[in-house]
């Protein structure tokens, strides 16, 4: 590639890396718990008694931090999720308090609590994961195994690179 080629695709490279980020926002947004949880309502209708029991996104984030690491302490959940080890605790009290997490000893450092899934805990997730599986199965129903293949492998090894540059640690969910 001589220089006016390298000068002219430069352009074209921006306004994809540009579209990139563009869509990487939409689909965040989208895939939030909270939008999920409307796109559920709006299908099955509100939850008995008007009141939903969903626990908040944090919880449901950090239920999947622990499932990536099958136990973390309340420190390296805080770092899994990016927040302050303050907001990490509080999240923790919360999903202690529903019963969607335990906290036991760590065999190797007694002076260690683990934070576990427990039954509830691991039958959320497993709804939460279930729900965004129809969502994304229902959104390419109607393209070719091909291009379900070519997005799988693709945005795998987008989210693996990601992963490497921003050195967080969590696989997709």
């Amino acid at each position: 590639m001589d220089r006016k080629d390298v000068s002219e695709a430069q352009p074209a490279a921006d306004a994809q890396v540009a579209e990139i980020a563009r869509a990487l926002v939409a689909l965040r947004r989208s895939q939030s718990r909270r939008a999920l949880a409307r796109l559920a309502a709006h299908r099955t209708g509100p939850p008995a008694g008007g009141a939903s029991t969903a626990p908040p996104d944090g919880v449901v984030e950090l239920l999947d931090a622990v499932e990536d690491a099958s136990a973390l302490t309340v420190t390296e959940a805080a770092a899994a999720l990016g927040v302050d080890q303050p907001r990490a605790s509080r999240l923790a009290a919360q999903a202690l308090a529903a019963g969607l997490l335990r906290r036991e000893a760590d065999q190797a450092d007694g002076r260690r609590s683990l934070l576990r899934l427990t039954a509830d805990g691991r039958a959320l997730l497993d709804r939460v994961h279930a729900f965004r599986r129809g969502v994304v199965a229902e959104t390419t129903a109607g393209w070719s195994p091909e291009d379900r293949a070519d997005l799988a492998r693709l945005l795998g090894r987008f989210v693996a690179d990601f992963t490497a540059v921003t050195g967080t640690g969590r696989r997709p969910v």
